[in-house]
């Protein structure tokens, strides 16, 4: 994923999670070497890659971290990267980024780095869009937008979680497709190139009597563009602006 900054449809501290975020902040400000132990491709444009960090604290689905690369002539280009991996307690964490044109960070990782390389990385970062699995979560995410969505349908199956959660991902084709070979039935795709961007429509199950009990936790992840047009349709279909939380990149 790109660099992401998190946001809100209201000003953000109607979102504060006091409380709910038990991370050692000493081991997350320390920078750490990450192996990378492997390379996935999973569309033309994004990768995934694994890495081994054996100091890693642990994180909760929607953290990211920071990611630092070093040249010889010691120049430094660090982006933050939201995490793919559900925490396992293996030490190993995935990343999944776009190869962005004139991307610094992501274009050495998907045109130079190889298995057996190093980076740096610290964190996890950021509790504001983190979903810890103690509640409904509904979840839209747009291209690599999707990147720490999967995080939380990878930790609510592996985990065995029953708290409801449902995943719209939305996409051009499913060529540009992250993750296609893993969505089940908790996810609904939306290709835009055949269907037109979300709408209403798509989010119609899910809201008003479609809701679960107690209501949603929604989150939103993608494109400023995006992201304000999936936001506002929640609030428009009746989800309480206090339960948005939203993470653009670009």
């Amino acid at each position: 994923m790109t660099e992401t900054t998190s946001g809100a449809f209201v000003p953000p501290t109607a979102f504060a999670v006091p409380g709910r975020i038990a991370v050692n902040e000493q081991a997350a400000a320390r920078w750490q070497q990450g192996l990378i132990t492997e390379i996935r491709q999973e569309t033309h444009a994004a990768a995934t890659f694994r890495l081994k960090v054996p100091d890693w604290q642990g994180h909760l689905p929607g953290q990211h971290l920071m990611l630092r690369l070093t040249a010889p002539d010691g120049y430094v280009a660090q982006r933050h990267y939201s995490l793919a991996s559900a925490p396992d307690g293996s030490g190993e964490i995935e990343l999944t980024l776009d190869h962005v044109p004139g991307g610094e960070v992501s274009g050495h990782l998907h045109t130079v780095a190889r298995v057996g390389d190093t980076v740096e990385v610290r964190g996890p970062l950021s509790g504001f869009f983190a979903w810890p699995g103690d509640r409904p979560a509904l979840l839209l995410g747009a291209g690599s937008g999707v990147v720490p969505l999967m995080s939380m349908v990878r930790h609510h199956r592996r985990a065995g979680l029953t708290v409801p959660l449902r995943l719209i991902v939305s996409a051009r084709t499913r060529a540009d497709l992250i993750y296609a070979d893993e969505y089940g039935a908790e996810t609904e795709v939306v290709l835009t190139r055949a269907e037109g961007r979300l709408t209403a429509r798509h989010l119609a199950p899910h809201l008003g009597a479609g809701q679960p009990d107690g209501g949603w936790e929604a989150y939103v992840c993608g494109s400023n563009g995006f992201a304000e047009h999936a936001s506002r349709l929640l609030v428009e279909g009746g989800q309480p602006v206090d339960r948005i939380r939203i993470e653009r990149f670009g």
